[in-house]
């Protein structure tokens, strides 16, 4: 075992609450211990909102502990209320099966599956679904108090408009996901986000009751910005680990561009970079009336946590490249040239002419054979190519070399 990793976590501000801290602690020093996470397949892509808690699973692992993935294929069909003021739309088995498989292939990303400590992957569909109703409300349902689970914050949001007998049986069915894990798996921890919190505690409450052996539950902050609202909303909507979704340089720019105030807390989440280097980076900065005044510095710190973060998600490849196009767009200080393109120009020749980064047809005809020409992360190789429906409808970079890139939209 190395450092005690609630020490790490602790360091860089992920935790935020526990049950018997003490003896999680030390269970944590002694041993290495089976945690799991759950992920209910709402959308086929993580979110930057995930990345965190990747991130947190990911220093536990270094450490010596082992991830189990929960996938939440029987929960999805459920939906969870935890944060919401409105219900969740019912998924059905498919989509819910293919969620499931494009979150394998990006979390392959962020763990070992080799090695003493392997992360490994199950789906709650294969015993949620298999459930008695009546052996299920004899077994988990009589451990649970109404009254009492009227009081968590993940139902009390949904008071007003209305709770479903549906939605309130999450909390059962991720109490048993724990219950389940700890007896097939030996998970003694489960871990997740602030906002899972009620849910969580059901679960390590469920088997210290049915078990009477210790069980422990950990939750980790959320991405906040220092106003307190949720990172990762951008004009196109959530800012998606998939680079079909989010390309590699929006997701750059998204970093390269947040409060000069959150820089650090990001770096300590979403990076690995030693703790004094990132002090070293960040602290850049006076106080004047109680109000830190960042100078200049803070754009190499920003331009460092944005490389990063897109590193460990996209690849070093990737985020060489979108610091590139960045750099040629922003280096002099100032920020993108903006345009606008009549409606129905959409071949890629017409719109280098129309934007004047080409003379002529024949001219941006030789760009796109030399390999010069990108539309947002994509090289541009036919030419006679068409900009995407969906990139005319919310908008696209098309950068030409190294030095010119412009941020289209259509009239």
């Amino acid at each position: 075992m190395t450092k005690n990793v609630m020490d790490t976590l602790r360091e860089r501000g992920f935790i935020k609450q526990t049950v018997y801290e003490d003896d999680l602690y030390e269970l944590l020093g002694k041993e290495s211990v089976s945690f799991y996470v759950g992920f209910d397949p709402t959308a086929d892509s993580l979110h930057v909102g995930h990345f965190l808690v990747l991130m947190a699973m990911s220093h536990m692992q270094k450490a010596g502990h082992k991830p189990v993935v929960l996938l939440g294929g029987g929960t999805g069909m459920v939906g969870d209320p935890s944060g919401r003021t409105d219900m969740r739309s019912m998924m059905t088995k498919e989509t819910i099966e293919h969620n499931v498989n494009c979150f394998k292939k990006q979390m392959s990303r962020f763990f070992s599956f080799e090695g003493e400590n392997a992360a490994i992957m199950v789906n709650n569909a294969d015993w949620l679904l298999k459930l008695n109703y009546v052996d299920f409300l004899r077994e988990v349902g009589s451990n649970f108090s109404v009254n009492k689970m009227l009081t968590a914050e993940c139902y009390k949001s949904r008071m007003e408009k209305g709770l479903t007998f549906l939605e309130f049986n999450y909390m059962l069915m991720q109490a048993y996901d724990f219950y389940v894990l700890f007896k097939d798996y030996g998970c003694k921890l489960e871990c997740g986000g602030d906002d899972q919190w009620s849910n969580i505690l059901a679960g390590a409450d469920l088997i210290r009751r049915k078990e009477g052996k210790d069980a422990f539950a950990m939750t980790f902050s959320l991405l906040l910005t220092s106003e307190g609202k949720k990172m990762g909303k951008t004009m196109k909507g959530a800012l998606w680990l998939d680079k079909e979704k989010t390309s590699p340089y929006d997701f750059f720019q998204y970093f390269r561009n947040v409060d000069d105030n959150d820089v650090e807390n990001c770096m300590k989440f979403l990076t690995f970079l030693p703790l004094d280097e990132i002090s070293e980076l960040c602290t850049c900065y006076e106080v004047v009336d109680g109000i830190k005044k960042f100078d200049g510095r803070i754009n190499k710190a920003k331009e460092r946590l944005a490389f990063e973060v897109t590193k460990i998600v996209h690849g070093e490849e990737d985020a060489r490249l979108a610091m590139e196009q960045a750099r040629g767009a922003f280096g002099g200080g100032g920020t993108m040239p903006e345009a606008t393109i009549p409606a129905g120009v959409d071949k890629v020749i017409d719109v280098l002419v129309t934007l004047k980064l080409a003379p002529s047809k024949g001219e941006a005809k030789r760009l796109i054979d030399g390999g010069g020409i990108r539309v947002d992360d994509d090289k541009i190789t036919d030419i006679n190519a068409v900009i995407p429906s969906e990139k005319l409808a919310s908008g696209f970079v098309i950068h030409k070399g190294k030095k010119a890139h412009i941020k289209v939209s259509v009239k």
